[in-house]
Order: structure tokens, then C-alpha cells, then sequence
């Protein structure tokens, strides 16, 4: 799930590149305005769950304003990326069935298994995807090579 997570993550990011500044902070009426908070978001979602799986739980997420421009937002994710690959790694196969208490942002507790948690940040960084593949569409650029998970899967050498 991890190896996919980060692989679109970089496709998305790839076609991103092309936005000027401006494009990239343009409100385009979506679930986050731009495409630049749309990103933000998953960064700083990724980062929130990444905190409970390690015990903390934050009472906000950070703000679009910590990644003012795209390099920013690359930064912050690829130091991301070892933090929580060595998470899931250090939990082992069977770790991966440990119930993890956290707060949400609410303040409400929550308990879920980490396999759970995992899947769930996964998949909400694709729907976010998606919405940045329309906004780009709308800015009149060039959306991200595919996203699927079967391209994924169909581009990597078979395991054995």
C-alpha cells in the first residue's frame, strides 16, 4: 500500500510542476480551494495520523500556509515518507493487527488497527488525487500519468 501511496504521490506531484504560482493558489471552488491547500491537506493529514500511531494526538492539522509553494509541500512529504515506511516496518506482520488509541481533531477518542489506519490514508490521499487531477484539468494543464492501482501494479515487476 505504501509503495503505491508514494508512487502516485510522485505522478501527482510530477504534474503539478507544470502550475505557475499563481495557478497553483487559484481558488477553484473545491473541497480545499486550491490545488496547493488540497495538497497541504494530505501532507498535513499523513502527518496527523503518523502522530497517533506514534501516540500524540493533534487537536488541529497544520495549515495550508506551512507549504506556501510546491517545494514546500514536496519537502515536508518526502521526509514524511521514511518516518512512516519505518512505522509500518518496525511493526512487523503481525503489528499490523495492534489497536491504536488516538483523539480525533474533534477530540473524540477513536481505536482502530493500524492495516485500518493505513488503508484509510491511503485511500483519502487518492480521493484528494482526484480532485487535484480536476482541478488541473480545469487550469488547463495536463492531469497526472495514471493514478490507478492496476497501473501500479501492472508497471512493477512481478513479485515472486
Amino acid at each position: 500500500m505504501l509503495d503505491y501511496h508514494y508512487w502516485a504521490r510522485d505522478r501527482v506531484l510530477a504534474a503539478v510542476e507544470a502550475l505557475t504560482p499563481e495557478q497553483l493558489a487559484r481558488d477553484l471552488g473545491n473541497s480545499f480551494p486550491s490545488v496547493r491547500d488540497t495538497l497541504a491537506h494530505i501532507v498535513a493529514a499523513e502527518w496527523a495520523w503518523l502522530s497517533r500511531w506514534r501516540g500524540q494526538s493533534p487537536t488541529a492539522l497544520r495549515a495550508a500556509s506551512d507549504f506556501p509553494d510546491l517545494a514546500a509541500v514536496r519537502r515536508e512529504w518526502t521526509e514524511l515518507e521514511p518516518q512512516v515506511r519505518g512505522f509500518a516496518a518496525g511493526l512487523g506482520e503481525q503489528g499490523v493487527e495492534r489497536i491504536f488509541e488516538y483523539r480525533l481533531l474533534s477530540g473524540a477518542t477513536g481505536a482502530s488497527p493500524f492495516w485500518q489506519m493505513l488503508q484509510h490514508v491511503v485511500n483519502h490521499a487518492s480521493y484528494h488525487r482526484g480532485q487535484i487531477t480536476t482541478m488541473l484539468r480545469q487550469l488547463g494543464v495536463a492531469p497526472p500519468k495514471s493514478m490507478d492501482m492496476i497501473t501500479f501494479y501492472r508497471e512493477r515487476p512481478a513479485a515472486g
